[in-house]
């Protein structure tokens, strides 16, 4: 079909974003002019790929790396330290939840998108799309907006009660409720158009009609439910694709020639208060358990460089070249992460922090690819060291891991999304609700 310009808004942690560079790339060799709109400090990675970039606040992001933060990601803290940090950091996100939305406004009337294809936490979105008549198309990485029997929103426990799995996506769109003040002065401002009434409506206003639903996820780790709607697509992982030329650091070609496969450990985005002590816990946990490891620096406070001849911490590489090699994985949970793990064929271990990451660390332990998880609040290395050893001697969770990489391996992720896309670019606009 035509070039067409289409505008990627999301917002999160690096491995957050990843999936939609990997649409972006997708869309471009489609022949689109694809312009990707986040946190600016992904601005020289995401250009590094040769997509248009878009900078956006950084304050959300910000925010998680404030002491407030940290104790609420962490989840370590008392009660009343986590409720009193929390208030505060309501007030924070309040402010840039407001500057988010204004930078999205600008970004969007600088690009006069075709098409808007949109992740939640950038409200601003679909109210810019209505506003502008653009088509749009919500993009997800996990199930947390659709309603179904079948199960709750990921990162939600289940619950044994009738109704209960239907209900608690109600508490995902009441989360959005404190947006409707900044939501609505921009649909009147800018747009003179009526206000939403719902957290629900923040998300997806009724003005949109019914618009296309992409999730990230592949229908082998979550299978579609059947009360979905038509419009709700379960699309697959969207992947980067591998770098034929890609080096991987000198030091850690070496330290995977010296011995047997090691045990990868990284945290992604999350953040500690005390990181010289998570990282004790995690190497007493790999001695524990005899094991070899590789240590992923970042957010979590870990420094690049050799620890002693068991444990190397690695600058980031690639969880595509890196996770295959491993005997196993240990991660907090994250969407992206996550999906890279399951894809390598290697057994996990999830510690989740907050947020989703509860939910997949069930999901790899219902698929039977995931040890025992180990909550960060409770993490220490006895605990850990077991969750390891679990993962790496178990031959059932290995056998499955393999299958599911296969699976996976098998399907086009990218492709379906953007066969999608490319279809409501081709559709007659859409009726209001």
């Amino acid at each position: 079909m035509a070039q067409s310009r289409i505008l990627l808004f999301c917002y999160g942690s690096r491995g957050d974003v990843e999936p939609y560079v990997a649409l972006g790339l997708g869309l471009q060799a489609r022949g689109h002019a694809v312009t990707l709109a986040t946190a600016g400090q992904f601005g020289d990675w995401v250009r590094a790929f040769g997509l248009n970039f878009a900078p956006m606040t950084d304050d959300f992001i910000d925010v998680i790396h404030t002491d407030d933060g940290k104790a609420l990601v962490e989840g370590t803290g008392g009660l009343v330290r986590r409720v009193a940090a929390g208030g505060r950091l309501a007030r924070t996100a309040r402010k840039a939840g407001e500057q988010l939305i204004e930078d999205a406004r600008a970004v969007a009337e600088a690009v006069r998108p075709d098409l808007i294809a949109y992740h939640p936490k950038v409200t601003a979105a679909p109210h810019i799309a209505e506003g502008t008549g653009c088509p749009a198309v919500l993009v997800l990485l996990q199930p947390i907006v659709l309603p179904t029997a079948a199960f709750p929103p990921t990162g939600l426990p289940p619950i044994a009660v009738p109704g209960y799995n239907r209900l608690a996506y109600g508490l995902v769109s009441a989360s959005y409720a404190p947006f409707l003040g900044p939501v609505n002065r921009l649909r009147k401002a800018v747009f003179g158009l009526p206000p939403v009434r719902s957290g629900h409506a923040v998300i997806l206003p009724p003005g949109l009609g019914r618009i296309p639903i992409l999730h990230a996820v592949s229908p082998a780790v979550i299978p579609r439910p059947d009360d979905w709607p038509p419009e709700a697509h379960l699309t697959g992982y969207w992947s980067l694709p591998p770098d034929p030329d890609y080096t991987p650091p000198e030091a850690l070609s070496r330290f995977l020639a010296e011995g047997p496969p090691p045990v990868y450990v990284g945290f992604g985005s999350m953040v500690s208060e005390d990181p010289a002590a998570l990282r004790g816990t995690v190497i007493e946990a790999l001695r524990l358990a005899g094991m070899r490891g590789v240590l992923a620096s970042g957010w979590a406070g870990f420094e690049p460089g050799r620890h002693d001849k068991r444990i190397l911490v690695i600058p980031p590489v690639p969880h595509g070249w890196l996770f295959p090699r491993m005997a196993a994985v240990v991660h907090h949970g994250g969407a992206g992460t996550t999906a890279n793990g399951f894809r390598a064929g290697v057994p996990c271990v999830i510690c989740p922090f907050f947020g989703d990451q509860p939910g997949w660390a069930r999901r790899s332990v219902a698929l039977g690819v995931g040890a025992t998880p180990v909550l960060r609040k409770t993490l220490d290395a006895e605990t850990l060291a077991a969750s390891i050893r679990e993962a790496v001697c178990n031959p059932d969770l290995r056998d499955n891991a393999r299958a599911l990489s296969e699976t996976l391996g098998h399907e086009d992720g990218v492709g379906a999304a953007c066969r999608v896309i490319e279809a409501e670019l081709a559709a007659p606009a859409r009726k209001p609700e």
